[in-house]
């Protein structure tokens, strides 16, 4: 029986970030992976595989518009076996290093499926057969997420996002159920190829815990591209048809149905700790999550948590720094030294749909909820150089800020390389810039970039006043 500093259980990017920053800081270190791939959600069926689809989506909605810019571009097509081969063939790439780094040496890999005995003792079954007993000064869950499926009547009946990451024949039509990133960025390959897709999102907007004038923004995008976009809905029931697939819904004052040659689920994820033994870990749960505090820390205070197990958000970069963090204070722990604290101020989101969304810091419902004096300030796509010249002019930008001084507080976008534009106001906001000090910031013309100075100037001379 072999006793570790630091064990992690999970090998995503949560996971592999504690183990990498536990061995830098001196600890014996393992990591088990239960899952029969190895590489985390990210990798293999999440962000990186659904945009590479979502690259080839991008690539043929320019085809698609071509005569808009004097173009032509006759007899376009897609194939989408290639599509989905390209894929693969990334994943595999990404899939294989990933394995190297686990499989590197720096700390013991071990296959197998983890359980809790007690709080310093686990239970190994071993994917080769057999088991393995495992003691621990200090551990970190990084298990992940799964599929949400609620007990709605028929779910079982529905892709989900796995599927579709697989599919090779793009139906006519689909139904998407749910609002959020995983819905939004499916519905829009799938329009770009060509499907006739229905949203429906429990919700009263799309993204819940966005602002609504963003959110609003974006649904209002989808139903310019033909896109039916139903909110307050609650759902009743999924089945089969002669032609496809139904669903039943409350909408409005009555029952609607709607048909499609698919349904996706998309109606979010749960942390995945079914199996752990938690309990006798003494790890408790905040409804279905792991209860973390800042310092990554649970109810146990020599074993932590990282990435989607815990949350409070379901983001990569956030997973990372959760794993480094867990690593760190599991160190400052068994070595002696003062842990840290993860800060989400800068915490960043975006959805790779047509146009992007993204945001960083507080939303404005949060900025006054915070009790601070804020002023906003927003401007269009549609009045702005490059974005008319590129024909992309849904949107706008957003920031908001203190109005005592200026500080940035948040800021979000809906429009084009919205992923990309955010960033500029995250490093603002590390180095707690005010408005006005973005707006002095040299921005070369014309790019979309620039268009961050107009509410920075706005929002600069309303604090002066």
């Amino acid at each position: 029986m072999k006793e570790y500093d630091f064990v992690v259980i999970g090998g995503g990017s949560g996971g592999y970030a504690a183990a990498r920053t536990a061995v830098s800081l001196g600890l014996s270190t393992a990591v088990i992976e239960g899952g029969e791939e190895v590489g985390g959600l990210c990798i293999l069926r999440g962000c990186m595989p659904s945009k590479t689809l979502i690259e080839s989506a991008n690539r043929y909605r320019v085809l698609r518009h071509a005569t808009e810019f004097g173009l032509s571009a006759e007899k376009i097509g897609f194939d989408a076996k290639e599509i989905i081969a390209r894929k693969r063939l990334l994943i595999a790439e990404f899939t294989d290093y990933r394995q190297e780094q686990l499989e590197g040496g720096k700390f013991d890999f071990i296959r197998g499926h983890a359980e809790f005995l007690d709080s310093f003792c686990l239970r190994v079954d071993l994917h080769e057969g057999g088991e393995r007993i495992i003691k621990l000064k200090s551990a970190c869950i990084a298990t992940g997420s799964v599929i949400n499926r609620p007990q709605i009547p028929g779910i079982e009946l529905c892709l989900i996002s796995d599927d579709l990451l697989e599919m090779t024949k793009i139906p006519e039509s689909a139904v998407v159920l749910g609002g959020g990133p995983v819905a939004l960025e499916m519905a829009h390959y799938l329009e770009s190829l060509g499907t006739k897709v229905t949203i429906l999102q429990r919700n009263t907007q799309l993204l819940t815990g966005s602002d609504n004038d963003v959110a609003n923004a974006l649904a209002e995008a989808f139903r310019k591209r033909g896109m039916e976009v139903l909110c307050g809905t609650r759902l009743l029931n999924i089945a089969k048809t002669e032609s496809g697939m139904q669903v039943s819904f409350e909408h409005g004052n009555g029952e609607v149905r709607v048909e499609g040659g698919i349904i996706l689920n998309a109606l979010g994820r749960r942390p995945a700790v079914k199996g752990l033994d938690l309990e006798k870990a003494g790890v408790a749960l905040e409804g279905p999550a792991i209860c973390a505090d800042l310092e990554q820390r649970t109810t146990a205070k020599h074993l932590f948590a990282a990435g989607d197990c815990c949350g409070p958000y379901e983001v990569v970069h956030i997973a990372i720094t959760q794993g480094e963090t867990a690593a760190k204070n599991a160190a400052a722990l068994l070595k002696g030294g003062k842990p840290v604290s993860l800060d989400y101020r800068l915490k960043l989101f975006a959805a790779f749909t047509e146009p992007q969304m993204a945001s960083c810091g507080m939303t404005e419902v949060e900025a006054r909820g915070s009790g601070a004096q804020v002023i906003t300030a927003s401007y269009p796509f549609a009045d702005h150089g490059k974005s008319l010249v590129k024909g992309e002019t849904d949107g706008f930008v957003k920031l908001i800020a203190d109005a005592a001084d200026g500080r940035i507080l948040g800021g979000a976008v809906v429009g084009p390389e919205g992923s990309e534009l955010i960033h500029e106001i995250v490093v603002a906001m590390a180095f707690n810039a005010t408005a006005g000090q973005l707006a002095l910031i040299p921005h070369y013309h014309p790019t979309l970039s620039e268009i961050w100075t107009y509410p920075a100037e706005e929002i600069a001379e309303k604090v002066k006043n």
